[in-house]
């Protein structure tokens, strides 16, 4: 399951939007920080309006989601490589999630506490990215250490310190390891390391929620340091997502509407993660269930067969395709086949998004 970590400073809405996100969290939100301390996790079901279509047209009993895990962390400050703020625990918190969400404050409200005594987006990301920037640092020598030894007489290990070196060098230039052009063998190299700066990063620019159509000043800020860092940013408004809980599901889209906006802030984050980490969803439908299913872009049919079961995998003989499209335009499956728009590809097959899929297999 895709796993994607909510950060920031403390007080910038981060237990507000994750209470939201997963509806029945019981996070905290408070006005002072280190509400959080141990990391809360919430599942939440990746929203996709093609499932209900399927299941209709194949009259399946349920209906199964690809599902998201949410994991809020507690509020980072100045110092937190070096222990402050319960530092070093929220840092390894970090370190087991795909990607980061780092929530942005970009509202102001003199009822809510900043840590810093001001809204300063800028010096936030700075002082958020700094702390990691230093973490990495402190694992990447610790491990030059043990690798000088090893590279007396090992390549693979003098080739190991040469990718540390460098980036070594990046981080104390104040580039992120995100940003370092790295081949696929020296990707592989640091992989062990769950350096925190290569980790995908979207910058949550939370706002007020007269102002989540439109933005402000303080969001085109974030916008500048992401375009710089080849990070994303998603505006919500924590505010906004804790209304929406309160709603019935059929006010909601007129409540966002009436704000000029066409989705929350929870489809618009999983859309950003997807998109970042190079995401797919294929979906398999019949009379029992429809579900989608999550794979990385590129995929051939074996491997997507293999997100359902090694045995699918290992025994993979071919899968019968169609799009999406074209199944919901021809009525049912049984349509689609008389109508020449079922494929059955092999094993080089490059799965697409909204492929509908049914794996046939050996065992």
């Amino acid at each position: 399951m895709l796993r994607a970590g909510i950060v920031g400073l403390p007080n910038v809405g981060k237990s507000t939007l994750f209470n939201a996100l997963v509806a029945n969290a019981k996070a905290q939100a408070a006005n002072f920080p280190f509400c959080t301390i141990e990391p809360n996790v919430g599942v939440v079901a990746v929203p996709d309006e093609r499932l209900a279509v399927l299941a209709e047209l194949s009259h399946s009993e349920q209906i199964v989601p690809t599902r998201i895990e949410f994991v809020d962390i507690a509020g980072l400050v100045k110092g937190a490589s070096q222990g402050e703020g319960l530092g070093n625990q929220f840092l390894a918190h970090i370190r087991q999630v795909d990607a980061i969400v780092q929530v942005v404050r970009c509202f102001e409200d003199d009822d809510i506490i900043h840590v810093s005594g001001s809204v300063d987006p800028v010096r936030d990301i700075e002082i958020v990215n700094l702390e990691l920037a230093l973490a990495d640092l402190a694992q990447i020598e610790r491990r030059m250490e043990r690798t000088r030894k090893q590279a007396r007489t090992s390549k693979e290990a003098q080739f190991e310190l040469t990718v540390l070196e460098k980036l070594s060098a990046a981080l104390n230039a104040g580039t992120s390891v995100r940003q370092v052009p790295l081949s696929e063998e020296e990707t592989v190299v640091i992989r062990p390391l769950d350096l925190l700066t290569a980790k995908p990063l979207i910058y949550a620019a939370n706002v007020a929620e007269d102002e989540l159509a439109t933005g402000n000043v303080l969001v085109e800020q974030v916008r500048a340091i992401a375009d710089q860092e080849k990070a994303k940013v998603v505006v919500i408004s924590a505010q906004v997502e804790a209304e929406l809980v309160e709603l019935p599901p059929e006010e909601r889209t007129d409540y966002l509407a009436a704000l000029g906006v066409k989705e929350g802030g929870l489809q618009s984050l999983i859309r950003a993660t997807y998109d970042l980490l190079g995401l797919r969803t294929y979906l398999t439908t019949g009379p029992k269930e429809t579900r989608a299913w999550t794979i990385r872009a590129g995929m051939l049919a074996p491997q997507a067969a293999g997100v359902i079961h090694s045995d699918f995998e290992k025994g993979f003989i071919r899968a019968e395709t169609i799009a999406y499209a074209d199944l919901v335009k021809a009525g049912s499956m049984q349509a689609a086949r008389e109508q020449g728009l079922v494929r059955s590809e092999g094993k080089e097959y490059v799965v697409q998004e909204g492929d509908v899929l049914l794996f046939r297999f050996n065992i």
